[in-house]
């Protein structure tokens, strides 16, 4: 408290708070986090979970693919992952099964590339 000319104390005036530079902060956060953000669509993945009753075509064989975390075995061959829609033929159905330490990128990854092969039915162990 501040002495007035009689010295008595008179209450402190307080000062207006300016909300400018705030305003300013908020627009600057505003602007930052529009510029860094992406804007890209995911991509679906088909799922087809295996469940009962559900049977083959007739006359064709399934493929077996086991996905692990490092490695790809089709029909217990060693396989990479580019050479996989080459080596898969017909209209045979294609059964995947993840092995322990299988990461979901992974499997999407697999998935990515049995897309390219048309017409292919792949189903997902769990």
């Amino acid at each position: 408290m501040q002495p007035d000319v009689y010295g008595l104390a008179l209450p402190r005036r307080r000062r207006r708070l300016s909300v400018t530079s705030l305003i300013d902060v908020i627009f600057l956060l505003l602007l930052f986090f529009m510029l860094s953000s992406t804007f890209s669509r995911y991509a679906e993945i088909d799922l087809t979970a295996a469940t009962g009753g559900g049977g083959t075509r007739a006359g064709t064989a399934p493929l077996f693919v086991q996905l692990g975390g490092e490695d790809l075995v089709l029909n217990g061959q060693p396989v990479a992952l580019e050479a996989l829609p080459g080596r898969l033929g017909g209209d045979a159905p294609v059964i995947v099964s993840l092995r322990g330490g299988t990461s979901a990128q992974r499997l999407a990854d697999l998935l990515v590339v049995l897309r390219r092969v048309p017409d292919l039915a792949v189903t997902v162990l769990q």
